[in-house]
């Protein structure tokens, strides 16, 4: 995973320092909301400031705010949770956003002919997010939606976009990333991952073979913009007991790429 700016505010290494226009309490603020997770959706201010490397006292003052504010609440006064208006920080750049504001018809409709769960997600960090989805049953043991998140390494979505990502940047990532092993299918190692990204850009698609979770079986292709750039990838995930890696490509795909191309308008 990438280094939390927070991190580095308090390190000697931190990018920010001397810049005017930095305004660290807004990072702190921002830090301390993402430390929240559906794993762990209550949280004290010591879980925190452990979470983010914040100290204690400025944690207290970003909740504090966010209080006032209406974004979090603690019935107890000492352990935290977000209230719903959290939403309003995501919502406006949803609703600003042509593709995650019109591809639901389309993925339903994908969803619904191949009645398996299909979704759209963006590079974020080192992250995938999930802006768009359509689910026909679950079928991870976690549970996915909008502004859900995954490692984008070992996702079929996020090597679509890993692919597409310039050298340097390629590189930055591959220099930060933790390479779990989620199953005994997990890629291993940076250099298989290369090898990998490498074959998905030349085919133009990325098939995940259970290295996410055993059971899980997934297809993802880009989605290009008007000016030809890769800004999201579409995906089906299924049961891989039910669909075998060669349906997948022989009869999942080309759907898959019809929808990419319908989705694609909508970025013009």
């Amino acid at each position: 995973m990438s280094k939390h700016p927070d991190d580095l505010l308090t390190g000697e290494s931190d990018p920010f320092k001397g810049d005017p226009n930095f305004m660290a309490s807004l990072a702190r603020g921002l830090e301390v909301i993402q430390a929240f997770t559906p794993q762990r959706p209550v949280l004290s201010i010591s879980q925190i400031s452990q979470k983010t490397g914040i100290p204690r006292a400025a944690v207290r003052r970003c909740l504090y705010t966010l209080g006032k504010l209406g974004f979090v609440y603690a019935e107890d006064g000492k352990n935290f949770q977000l209230r719903p208006r959290i939403l309003s920080l995501g919502h406006a750049w949803l609703a600003s956003t042509p593709l995650a504001r019109s591809a639901q018809p389309v993925l339903k409709h994908l969803s619904e002919m191949l009645n398996e769960s299909c979704s759209i997600a963006t590079l974020d960090g080192d992250d995938i997010l999930y802006i768009a989805r359509a689910s026909s049953s679950r079928i991870m043991t976690i549970d996915l939606d909008i502004g859900s998140r995954l490692p984008a390494w070992a996702t079929s979505m996020g090597r679509v976009l890993l692919s597409y990502q310039s050298e340097e940047k390629l590189n930055d990532m591959l220099a930060r990333v933790t390479m779990i092993r989620y199953t005994p299918q997990t890629v291993d190692s940076v250099s298989k991952l290369r090898a990998e990204l490498k074959r998905v850009r030349q085919q133009g698609y990325a098939l995940n073979d259970q290295e996410l979770e055993m059971g899980l079986r997934s297809l993802a292709v880009p989605l290009f913009n008007s000016q030809g750039h890769v800004v999201a990838a579409l995906n089906v995930g299924v049961h891989a007991g039910q669909v075998s890696a060669t349906e997948m490509v022989e009869r999942v795909l080309p759907e898959l790429q019809k929808a990419a191309k319908e989705l694609t308008l909508l970025l013009r």
